[in-house]
């Protein structure tokens, strides 16, 4: 099978948009990806009179951060996440409401279908959205600071230290981050977080499809159903996506008709009336 293709990051400034992009990739790729600001998305935080009814459940937990800059940080992320899936699911985001698995993954309670993901650094933050299964976002600073060495001992593969020794020099290290924000990506498609060792998998470059999960002997582990891809964002990140094909039979329309259980649409419903 051809490989998933994971979404191109869209840049999204403000709450009241561009949101277009982000119905679009969800209907035509089956996922999206949008990254901003904290500070972009502060002044919302800091002047909708919505706040409580937007953060929903999360209100206590805002409430009770004594740090500013903590608590502010989790609400702007609250409303990234909310924003972006009520912009495809065509439905007001005070009308989602965001519950955590173990481990803190969130997810939109009453949703059956819809997969989230989370990162942030600095001050950029990512969400991703799926229809067809699992997905993952990862990003870390371009420039970071890591000793090259230091990776090879604890992620990379035998075979991934054997294709970053035939780099230039300078290149190998930027290569070595990629690597690791994609390795993050995946984990945190699966659920694993830093429980999954990273030196048991490994990626490479497949031309114009991206990158491709390999065993740590390099040899192919997957037949197309993952599909990764790294992009360098506001000219000093890295956003790196692992998306998964599970197979479902989906409808094209993300609206909130079709992927919205229909016990809580019902419910919904009512409370809006």
């Amino acid at each position: 099978m051809d490989q998933v293709r994971c979404a191109a990051p869209l840049r999204v400034p403000r709450p009241h948009g561009p949101w277009q992009g982000v119905k679009e990739n969800l209907t035509g790729l089956g996922n999206a990806v949008v990254h901003t600001t904290w500070s972009e998305w502060l002044p919302s935080v800091l002047t909708t009179p919505r706040l409580r009814e937007l953060l929903g459940p999360d209100w206590d937990r805002y409430r009770r951060t004594p740090d500013a800059t903590v608590r502010y940080r989790f609400a702007a992320a609250r409303l990234l996440i909310k924003y972006t899936a009520a912009a495809a699911l065509g439905i007001p985001p005070e009308y989602l409401d965001l519950a955590y698995r173990l481990g803190g993954r969130p997810y939109l309670r009453g949703f059956d279908q819809i997969e989230l993901s989370l990162s942030h650094t600095g001050d950029l933050m990512a969400v991703g959205l799926s229809r067809t299964g699992r997905i993952g976002v990862d990003v870390e600073p371009a420039g970071r600071n890591v000793r090259l060495e230091l990776l090879e001992a604890q992620i990379l593969t035998p075979a991934e230290v054997a294709e970053i020794a035939g780099l230039p020099e300078a290149e190998r290290v930027p290569y070595a981050l990629k690597l690791w924000t994609l390795k993050e990506a995946y984990s945190k498609a699966l659920g694993q977080g830093l429980r999954l060792g990273f030196k048991e998998f490994g990626f490479k470059e497949s031309g114009s499809t991206g990158a491709r999960l390999h065993a740590a002997d390099g040899s192919a582990a997957t037949r197309g159903e993952w599909g990764f891809a790294t992009h360098p964002v506001m000219g000093r990140y890295l956003l790196s996506t692992a998306c998964h094909d599970a197979g479902l039979s989906t409808a094209d329309d993300t609206s909130v008709g079709t992927m919205l259980d229909r016990g809580f649409l019902s419910a919904m419903n009512q409370s809006a009336s």
